[in-house]
């Protein structure tokens, strides 16, 4: 692959759509912090990403301060409150699209103003927003992986009710290659946001028409509902292993799993990269993990087991990473998670480092698009239980579990990594296989994305378990990995099921290193 990892010393922005990244990287230059330039990334990815994110969706948020102290935020909503079962009468599930899946606050917004409350900055937010509003009302360009999903979902967004078919299909038909994608009543939304500020997202005239059209479309979510939101700053997870450590985010999202791989797998024998014991380990670390998650993991305040608790157990983790059998796969699937994402990091001359990751959930969330503020709304709700009680059961006000997990790594010898990616149960596994090939195996930045990925289970866009693996990886890796008892799958050259991956790592002296995935319309933007 061409793509070479990209350095620079005053700022840095990886975004999985090059515009984005550029939106990120004008911030910083115009004298904004790592958390503004991430506002500015995340906006613009919510015009020129909306298949994979929105500021109808879900955010959470690492930042790494220049004392090197990380704090997290959580923008997450939670379910409304006519979100009972009592709506889902005669269902056997809370449907994945339409009025009854748009059933939770979207937090995204509220994650932006929590971030930048908290970090602080010198740039209005009409600043930050004004790439996104230019591209909203200008247009951009179609990529091919956004013209693949317009095709692939039209038949069942297009006829939901809301204007996803006037926004996305004007011309009768899923936008092609290249057509121009005019998104007018977003950049009318972001500007009366960047006019009146973020809150009145919740609790101001924008709230108020929200609610009218979401109650209009059908969605339980309320006025109400939208007032009674905030973001939340819980404190990261976090875990020691040898030479680093490691932060993700806290329940409901599965950060717990993205730490578990790493600190199971630190204690494995595995000396050389992409060999046997490397993607066996890993593999095997994963279902460990995997475990665990299904079982407690979803909204902390339901939960009975504390992760923190588990990280901090040194015997507690080693009596996980025995039960890994170093020669034979453990039998698989367990239920897997669905989702789709965008991870994007940024850096600045100060020493900040932020990991970010926002999602509407399913590719256009729930295919509810806003007709008078052309917010799509997210079917992150969609994932909760039809039960009275149990693991993620819906109830009103409760948070449903998340897929989403920003990550961030500080080493012992002064550098900090911010790395994350899309992909539903893709991500702790494209995590581990980044971090380990950079971390562990001395990879460079860039190489460590390109390189062949594999995926245990079911992903974005993906229907079957099987142990997915691109090709590209050493010849006899495949054979030894089906004699161990994995369903290998191959899957052909880099794929976007693997994930849309990026990372930052700044050195102690500085410097800075950034890269992406040619799996994504991504990009690196440095100065």
């Amino acid at each position: 692959m061409a793509l070479t990892t990209v350095t620079g010393t005053r700022g840095m922005v990886t975004a999985p759509h090059f515009l984005a990244a550029e939106a990120g990287l004008g911030v910083l230059r115009d004298g904004g912090n790592a958390v503004e330039a991430a506002v500015a990334v995340a906006a613009t990815l919510a015009v020129v990403y909306p298949h994979m994110t929105g500021i109808g969706g879900d955010g959470f948020w690492l930042i790494c301060e220049p004392d090197g102290d990380v704090h997290a935020v959580h923008g997450c909503g939670g379910a409304a409150a006519k979100a009972d079962l009592s709506l889902y009468t005669g269902l056997d599930a809370v449907p994945t699209r339409g009025p009854l899946a748009a059933n939770t606050v979207a937090g995204t917004i509220s994650g932006w103003a929590a971030a930048l409350e908290q970090t602080g900055g010198t740039l209005p937010l009409d600043r930050l927003v004004r790439d996104a509003i230019a591209h909203a009302e200008a247009g951009v360009a179609v990529t091919p992986g956004g013209a693949a999903i317009a095709a692939a979902k039209g038949d069942e967004l297009r006829n939901q009710p809301g204007a996803y078919a006037a926004i996305f299909e004007p011309e009768g038909r899923p936008l092609r290659v290249g057509d121009r994608l005019r998104q007018p009543l977003l950049a009318q939304t972001l500007r009366q946001l960047a006019a009146n500020g973020l809150d009145d997202f919740y609790r101001g005239d924008l709230a108020a028409r929200i609610a009218a059209e979401l109650d209009a479309l059908g969605s339980p979510v309320a006025l109400a509902d939208l007032a009674s939101h905030h973001a939340t700053r819980p404190a990261p997870l976090t875990v020691r292993i040898d030479g680093a450590r490691l932060y993700n985010s806290a329940p409901p999202t599965q950060g717990i799993a993205s730490l578990l791989i790493l600190a199971l797998f630190d204690r494995l024998a595995a000396k050389e990269g992409e060999s046997f014991d490397h993607v066996h380990g890993l593999i095997e670390a994963t279902k460990q993990a995997f475990l665990w998650r299904d079982r407690h993991c979803g909204d902390p305040g339901f939960m009975t087991d504390e992760p923190q608790a588990l990280l901090d157990d040194a015997a507690a983790l080693d009596a996980l990473a025995a039960r890994i059998d170093p020669t034979h796969a453990l039998p698989w699937p367990q239920p897997p998670q669905w989702g789709d994402t965008c991870w994007f990091g940024a850096a600045d001359a100060e020493g900040r480092v932020v990991s970010a990751i926002q999602s509407t959930y399913f590719e256009f969330g729930s295919g509810l698009v806003l007709p008078g503020t052309g917010v799509t709304w997210q079917n992150r709700g969609s994932s909760f239980r039809l039960a009275e009680s149990g693991w993620n059961a819906l109830k009103p006000g409760r948070q449903p579990f998340h897929t989403l997990n920003p990550a961030l790594a500080r080493f012992d010898d002064g550098r900090t990594m911010a790395y994350g990616t899309m992909g539903g149960e893709g991500q702790p596994q494209t995590q581990a296989a980044l971090f380990t090939r950079y971390a562990r195996y001395g990879s460079d930045l860039q190489a460590a994305i390109i390189a062949p990925r594999w995926l245990l289970g079911r992903t974005w866009g993906e229907q079957s378990t099987t142990l997915k693996i691109e090709d590209g990886l050493p010849a006899p890796l495949y054979a030894a990995l089906a004699e161990a008892g994995h369903d290998v799958e191959r899957v052909g050259p880099l794929t976007a099921m693997m994930g849309h991956a990026g990372a930052i790592v700044r050195h102690a002296d500085g410097r800075l290193e950034g890269a992406t995935d040619p799996r994504s319309d991504g990009g690196v933007a440095a100065w």
